[in-house]
């Protein structure tokens, strides 16, 4: 069974650093991608990044570029998060999520275009 699962959520000032980890088990495939999204209350769920394996290649939203950065360790499955420089609107829900056929890059942000869903983890940007 395909699981992802974030952790990593926490309470920071503005400006300040997190970082997010999604581990994923029950899948081997090299051709896949792990995406990240959040929602604020209220708000639609909204893509942050996303990294395409085997290549590494990567997609942000406009919104986190130059602040945020994905990465990720074969090793240990993981993917991570960094985020830096935060401020209060990326206050969120943040939640990891797995496209068994990674879409073309113009349809990566669509929520319903991904597979597999983690329970979330809470960034809360406040001074």
């Amino acid at each position: 069974q395909l699981q992802v699962k974030e952790s990593g959520g926490g309470l920071v000032q503005p400006g300040g650093s997190l970082r997010l980890s999604c581990s994923t088990s029950g899948f081997a495939l090299d051709y896949h991608a792990i995406g990240w999204f959040r929602q604020a209350p209220g708000k639609e769920r909204e893509a942050v990044s996303r990294i395409v394996s085997p290549a590494g290649t990567t997609d942000y939203t406009d919104s986190v570029k130059g602040r945020f950065t994905i990465s990720r360790d074969n090793a240990t499955n993981t993917v991570y998060l960094q985020m830096n420089n935060l401020k209060p609107e990326d206050t969120a829900t943040y939640y990891c999520a797995a496209d068994l056929n990674p879409a073309p890059e113009v349809y990566w942000s669509r929520v319903g275009i991904w597979d597999f869903w983690g329970q979330g983890t809470r960034v809360t940007v406040s001074s």
